[in-house]
């Protein structure tokens, strides 16, 4: 009793404790990054126009207005005078920036980033197979129908650029942030590696026939909702890219050997 006596007294007399207040721009700047860690609002979107999109957030233009300065102070938005508000690649370039250069000065880091990417794409598409929507699979789709388009060209740019976005497609089918933002971190740092092995591939018909089945392959198991074969094509896919890389370089030693021994180049 002595007990109850001396703290029932100390509990009334302490002050509630209320909840947090949450203030409806720290909701809104929250919706606005989860679309921009989901990927629908993507590095380099324009946000729409103040008006629509309060209109579509359902919220005051001061509201947003200040959910957006949040942003900005983040580094996830950057604002242009007289330009509106774009999506920062902050979350993809602070990865990315440092490793391409690394990349360019250690030869030897190539055959480390094609065995990540390989557990990433596989990872990737074994996920996609298993947790893609009619709505993903009507972008894959849709980009695997460009890409078939591009590859019986000559455009060699628009091969690159929709092989990348084919990848990225997927990356993004696969529903978990973390590999969609290092998916596209990654394509940033091995994009030249990425231009060099197709224009080695384009040469070859044969090799470049080998290219498009393999994307074929990925594409299909995913539609069908096989995680296993998905997994399997991406893995296979990549162990193509890692022995056509191979192969170009040991052309590329033989040719400046013979150039070397024909006086035509001095070391």
């Amino acid at each position: 009793m002595g007990y109850h006596r001396l703290v029932l007294p100390l509990l009334i007399s302490m002050p509630q404790l209320r909840p947090p207040v949450i203030r409806l721009a720290d909701t809104v700047a929250a919706e606005l990054e989860k679309r921009i860690l989901e990927g629908s609002l993507k590095p380099g979107d324009r946000l729409p126009a103040e008006r629509t999109l309060a209109l579509d957030l359902g919220v005051s233009r001061p509201s947003l207005r200040e959910a957006m300065h949040k942003l900005v102070s983040k580094g996830l938005l950057s604002t242009r005078h007289g330009g509106g508000t774009f999506v920062t690649d902050r979350l993809e370039a602070h990865f990315a920036d440092p490793w391409q250069d690394l990349v360019k000065g250690h030869p030897l880091l190539h055959r480390d980033l094609l065995e990540f990417r390989q557990m990433l794409e596989s990872e990737a598409a074994q996920l996609a197979a298993d947790r893609a929507t009619d709505v993903d699979l009507k972008r894959l789709d849709a980009v695997y129908a460009k890409l078939e388009r591009v590859y019986s060209g000559e455009d060699l740019a628009a091969c690159i650029d929709a092989d990348v976005e084919f990848h990225q497609v997927v990356a993004e089918a696969a529903h978990n942030v973390l590999i969609g933002h290092l998916s596209a971190s990654l394509m940033r740092v091995i994009h030249g590696h990425v231009a060099n092995n197709l224009e080695h591939l384009h040469a070859r018909p044969q090799r470049w026939d080998q290219l498009q089945a393999q994307h074929r392959a990925i594409w299909q198991a995913i539609r069908e909702h096989r995680p296993r074969d998905a997994a399997q094509a991406a893995r296979d896919h990549i162990e193509f890219v890692r022995q056509s890389m191979d192969d170009n370089a040991r052309e590329e030693e033989r040719r400046l050997s013979a150039r070397r021994r024909a006086g035509e180049l001095v070391d």
